[in-house]
């Protein structure tokens, strides 16, 4: 039975679909059976593994509308042991068709359900808003993966982020956890990424991901080639950062 992770935080700019893109690439590295779900409008994830996502046949779009079948959505094998659901920006127009919709607030965990036994994690990237689109995702997810950006204002919409999580698991998705929280670009050289996680720390009294993902030139290029960091760069500090996130992710899928 595969596990599902949303990566999510209404804030934009922080990481989440690098961490979608690489820590779905690294988990499949690992030999597990992966598939990512592009639940942004932006479609970067899409893009970001290599995929055109103007010329996808069918999207997330298509099924959440009803459209197409999720077997028809999913690009097979994008990379090795690696499938994606693409998105692009058609999906940003789904909000509005689904108003009346019965049972709108599942219609991604009702599709996921017939294809999650394929695999061992489904990774899916959220939209940076609370829009019916990140509740689809929560409703489906196992857990909730939250990157934070080691800047000053990290803090801001967390309280609101953890509010809507424990909002979706008393009304919706009651078996719903926070995976935890993981630090992206982090910059050494400065005392305010140190100071920041130090804040982190005190705020939450959630998971903490050990691995901190530092701010890397390579990391930042690699999407434009449409490349996961692990084959763009495989010896770079942010496929190392990536691979030991994927290998914590492991080792806390296997304890529950």
């Amino acid at each position: 039975m595969g596990r599902v992770i949303a990566v999510a935080n209404q804030k934009g700019g922080v990481g989440k679909s690098t961490t979608s893109i690489n820590l779905a690439s690294c988990l499949a590295a690992e030999g597990k059976h992966v598939l990512t779900i592009d639940m942004d409008p932006q479609g970067n994830t899409t893009s970001g593994l290599g995929l055109d996502k103007n010329e996808q046949k069918f999207t997330v779009y298509d099924l959440l509308l009803g459209e197409a079948s999720i077997d028809e959505c999913i690009v097979r094998e994008v990379f090795d042991n690696l499938d994606v659901l693409p998105s692009n920006v058609d999906l940003s127009g789904s909000e509005i068709e689904l108003i009346g919709v019965e049972r709108k607030e599942y219609i991604l965990k009702d599709n996921v359900r017939q294809v999650k036994d394929e695999y061992d994690f489904v990774i899916i990237d959220c939209p940076p808003s609370l829009s019916m689109l990140t509740i689809n995702a929560m409703t489906t997810a196992d857990t909730v993966l939250v990157p934070i950006q080691c800047e000053y204002y990290a803090l801001e919409g967390l309280s609101q982020l953890i509010y809507t999580i424990s909002l979706v698991k008393e009304r919706l998705n009651p078996n719903l956890d926070i995976e935890g929280v993981v630090f992206t670009m982090y910059d050494a050289r400065t005392n305010l990424s140190l100071q920041v996680v130090e804040n982190v720390k005190g705020y939450l009294k959630q998971n903490i991901y050990k691995t901190i993902i530092p701010r890397n030139v390579r990391l930042a290029e690699a999407p434009s080639h449409g490349l996961p960091i692990n084959i763009y760069d495989p010896r770079s500090a942010g496929a190392e950062a990536y691979r030991a996130l994927a290998e914590e992710v492991i080792a806390s899928s296997d304890r529950n």
